[in-house]
C-alpha cells in the first residue's frame, strides 16, 4: 500500500514536471501548453498509482481481480496517442506539431514512471527532455536545414520551357519532382515544381529570375 503522503508526493512531482515542460511548449505558440501537459502527467501519475495498488491488492485478497499494471499502463500511452494527434498539424509539403505530440507522449511516460515510484527515471527523463527542447534547438538553427517548396509557373506553351527549367536548377536548388497541365485553349502552360535548398536567398535568387524572364505569366511559391 502507497501511504498518504507519497501519493500526494508523486502527483506535485508529476504536476510540475507537466508544467514546466508544457511552460516551455506555450512559450513557442504551441496549441498544447502548460495545462494540457500538467493534466497528462498528473493523470498518468494517478492512473499508474491506481494500477499498482490494485495489483498488491490482488496479491494479498484473493477476491480482487488480479491486474497487470502494465496492461493499464500500456492504456494510458495509447490514450495520449489520440491527443498527439490533435496537435499534429499538415501545412502543404510542412508538418507542425510533431515535437509537441512527442512531449506529449514523454510527459505521460515521466508520469507513469512517477507513479510507479521510480523518482530516478522520471527525474532522468524530465531533464532529457528538457535539454533536447532547448540545446538541440539552438542546434538546429545554427545548422542550415534543408527546405522543400512548390513552386507553381505558368507561361507560354511555344515558350522556351527547358530553358527555364535549366536557369532554376543553376540556381543551387535540387529540383525534386515536376508536374504540368497544359491548356491549349488559352496557350497555358502550367508548371507545379517541387524545389529544395539549404540557403534562404535561393528563394529570392529564383523569384528575381522568373520575374525578369519574359516568358513567365504568373509564379508562386508555396509554403
Amino acid at each position: 500500500m502507497i501511504e498518504p503522503y507519497e501519493v500526494i508526493l508523486r502527483l506535485i512531482i508529476g504536476a510540475i514536471i507537466g508544467a514546466v515542460i508544457g511552460y516551455e511548449r506555450q512559450q513557442h505558440g504551441r496549441p498544447a501548453g502548460i495545462r494540457t501537459h500538467l493534466l497528462v502527467c498528473s493523470a498518468s501519475v494517478i492512473i499508474m498509482i491506481i494500477s499498482t495498488e490494485y495489483f498488491h491488492l490482488s496479491a494479498i485478497d484473493p477476491s480482487y481481480i488480479r491486474v497487470d499494471p502494465a496492461r493499464i499502463a500500456a492504456g494510458a500511452i495509447t490514450g495520449v496517442g489520440f491527443l498527439g494527434a490533435g496537435v499534429i498539424i499538415k501545412s502543404g509539403p510542412s508538418v507542425i506539431g510533431l515535437t509537441t505530440a512527442a512531449c506529449l507522449w514523454m510527459v505521460s511516460a515521466i508520469g507513469l514512471a512517477i507513479g510507479a515510484g521510480l523518482y530516478l527515471l522520471s527525474i532522468s527523463g524530465f531533464i532529457l527532455t528538457y535539454l533536447s527542447l532547448f540545446l538541440v534547438r539552438k542546434f538546429e538553427k545554427n545548422s542550415p536545414a534543408l527546405h522543400y517548396k512548390l513552386l507553381s509557373i505558368t507561361t507560354k506553351i511555344m515558350g522556351r520551357n527547358q530553358q527555364l527549367l535549366d536557369s532554376i536548377k543553376n540556381t543551387g536548388c535540387v529540383i525534386t519532382n515536376i508536374d504540368y497541365e497544359m491548356d491549349k485553349t488559352r496557350d497555358i502552360l502550367s508548371y507545379f515544381i517541387t524545389i529544395s535548398f539549404k540557403e534562404d536567398h535561393i528563394q529570392e535568387k529564383i523569384l528575381k529570375l522568373l520575374y525578369e524572364n519574359p516568358i513567365v505569366d504568373t509564379m508562386t511559391f508555396h509554403k
